[in-house]
């Protein structure tokens, strides 16, 4: 009988724990502080010719207990990743490249991750003149649904930055193919969106090359949305 009661307990305590851990609140988004967003960050510590240590800055978030840091090297490709518990963290840094920067937030009680902002920043070096950014995609957002227009279309938007300030313009690549290779326009670099033509209940895929001077491509990656 008290085999029977202990083991009436246990499952209790169980059912218990699994309801708290499934009404726990996910973790909220962080929003990024340092380094800023499409800058050069000039205030790493220098670690020899070749390598700086940067110190990376956001603000702490809800629901939260951990914050994952990942870093690329768009150049490379290469990732770094720490964890902190804290609202910062560092990391050593090749100079004068080209980085992109987020935290994953997240919270033990629960599976669910949420990451912040892609922010993109060179880090300092002997480096004198510098690629474009990436362009960041405004409209449609990514995985997005979007009605069309009376006249069958749809607005493609983007902004852009580069420390140089000479981009000289924009190849915007558009089709349904999941690699889009249709270069459907060249503009200037004052023109930073483009209508297209769409039909309803299709999945398109663009992305935006953004071309200074000097002939550098930087390549914002394929987006999608779907047309209602």
């Amino acid at each position: 009988m008290m085999r029977f009661v202990a083991l009436i307990i246990c499952l209790f305590l169980a059912v218990t724990s699994c309801k708290k851990k499934s009404a726990a609140n996910p973790p909220e988004a962080v929003l990024l502080v340092f380094p800023e967003e499409n800058s050069e960050c000039t205030t790493g510590v220098s670690l020899g010719e070749e390598t700086s240590q940067v110190e990376f800055r956001w603000n702490l978030a809800d629901n939260t207990e951990t914050y994952e840091l990942r870093v690329t090297n768009i150049a490379t490709g290469t990732v770094q990743t720490i964890v902190s518990a804290s609202s910062s963290a560092r990391l050593p840094l090749a100079k004068g490249e080209q980085f992109s920067w987020f935290v994953r937030s997240r919270n033990s009680e629960v599976e669910e991750t949420v990451s912040s902002q892609e922010w993109y920043f060179y880090n300092a070096g002997s480096r004198s003149t510098f690629a474009p950014f990436p362009a960041t995609i405004i409209t449609p957002a990514s995985s997005d649904n979007v009605f069309k227009d009376i006249n069958n279309e749809v607005e493609l938007s983007w902004s852009a930055s580069d420390l140089d300030d000479d981009i000289v313009g924009f190849e915007v690549y558009f089709s349904v193919e999941t690699l889009p290779i249709d270069l459907i326009r060249e503009l200037s670099s004052t023109e930073t969106s483009v209508k297209v033509s769409v039909t309803t209940d299709t999945v398109y895929y663009w992305k935006v090359i953004v071309i200074d001077e000097e002939g550098n491509r930087s390549d914002t990656g394929v987006y999608s949305f779907k047309v209602l």
